[in-house]
């Protein structure tokens, strides 16, 4: 044992009989495969080589760390060796590791939830097992919980026997204010669902769901957020095709504008959707339904090559990866729309909508101006029926324009 546990040298042979030696070149793959820098793999390596020294030198089990006795590593690693302001991000990164690997066991694996967290807990399990809803679902109605509880608790005790109708109806009426009628019908849901959990599960003794309002959403009541076709073109031609980022973001900047796929489809996008033999693309939609679209050519040739000239080597399936370590598929379609947000900037764009489904509702009204009906509309985006489609075709000047009276006292 060497009077200082804490070696210079990455190299695991140079250990000795630590638990963690053997798990070296697997922790080096690992940190390689996600993308982080040499410098960085380098330094993970050295900081899990002197924990497993401390711990053998201990005899701590790699099992039984804990907040407390990691502290304790730092502590005696800085008598010997001066602070980095990378120490604590790169030890995350070993008990990361170690805790995929199964290595570590105990109270890192179950951190203390606060109450409102474990209630949250719940409510997931209630609406995955239960109600088997689609994982964007349970976020939105998580989300609202968490902000739900925050407004009418906030940092104190949860007293949900104190709630009543006048607590649902005045949150409503403050989020009506905050969001658009179509999301507020999503709050309203989620806030519905969560007070039937609580009547159910015996947390509160009244059925207060009843008391959530039905926010009015009136169909076909507005018009859809769109850009001109030459603004569409501007903002593909404003992407970066030398850049390895550039080349990813013009891939999906592609799929939004040719194909009209919305944000969390393209997030979803895995390698083997891609059919390159029958040159067509399976989208994963609403409600896990998959379906087939023909792959254009232009689309097909900006997606290969970002797989072949930009996107990071490594295990991950998704098509669309964050090119930053640690490398990994976009979590949801919320990168898609900063990407869409990001571009609009470069280009000198200013739309009354910065999502990223404006691309979808851009390409809709183009084809319509086009000549396309309806019915070729509503396919193309996958609508379930043709009352959605409905709504372009308000923005058909043209076609209205023929329908329209003449003014009395105008000109025929």
């Amino acid at each position: 044992m060497s009077e200082h546990p804490f070696p210079n040298s990455a190299t695991p042979a140079r250990w000795g009989a630590d638990p963690l030696s053997a798990h070296a070149e697997a922790f080096a793959r690992c940190l390689s495969n996600r993308g982080y820098a040499a410098w960085t793999t380098g330094y993970a390596l050295r900081m899990l080589a002197a924990l497993g020294v401390w711990l053998h030198h201990e005899g701590v089990e790699a099992a039984d760390l804990d907040e407390r006795t990691l502290e304790a590593f730092l502590c005696e690693r800085y008598r010997t060796h001066c602070p980095h302001r990378d120490d604590r991000a790169v030890l995350a990164l070993v008990v990361a590791f170690l805790r995929e690997s199964g290595m570590v066991i105990s109270k890192l694996d179950s951190p203390s939830l606060d109450e409102s967290a474990a209630l949250r807990e719940a409510f997931r399990g209630h609406l995955t097992g239960q109600c088997n809803l689609a994982p964007s679902t349970v976020r939105t109605y998580l989300d609202t919980v968490e902000r739900f509880l925050d407004w009418r608790f906030g940092a104190g005790a949860l007293a949900l026997a104190t709630l009543c109708a006048e607590d649902v109806t005045g949150f409503m009426l403050e989020q009506a204010r905050r969001y658009s009628a179509g999301h507020t019908q999503l709050i309203a849901s989620g806030l519905r669902g969560f007070l039937r959990f609580l009547l159910q599960s015996g947390r509160i003794g009244a059925d207060l769901g009843r008391y959530v309002p039905t926010p009015p959403r009136r169909q076909l009541a507005g018009l859809p957020k769109f850009m001109p076709a030459e603004d569409v073109e501007r903002l593909l031609r404003c992407a970066d095709r030398d850049d390895p980022h550039g080349r990813r973001d013009y891939a999906i900047l592609m799929l939004l504008a040719r194909l009209g796929l919305r944000a969390g489809e393209v997030a979803a996008l895995r390698l083997e959707d891609l059919d390159w033999d029958a040159g067509e693309l399976i989208v994963r939609g609403k409600a896990g339904r998959a379906e087939r679209l023909p792959l254009p050519w232009e689309v097909g040739e900006a997606i290969s090559r970002y797989l072949s000239e930009a996107r990071p080597r490594c295990d991950e399936r998704q098509v669309f990866l964050c090119l930053r370590a640690p490398r990994r598929g976009f979590r949801n379609g919320n990168a898609v729309g900063t990407i869409v947000r990001r571009a609009l900037v470069r280009a000198g764009l200013h739309p009354a909508h910065w999502g990223a489904h404006l691309l979808r509702h851009s390409l809709a009204t183009r084809l319509l101006r086009e000549g396309a009906s309806l019915l070729e509309i509503g396919e193309l985006l996958r609508h379930r029926g043709l009352d959605t489609t409905r709504i372009y075709a308000k923005v058909d000047a043209r076609t209205l324009g023929t329908l329209a009276l003449p003014w009395p006292g105008g000109k025929a």
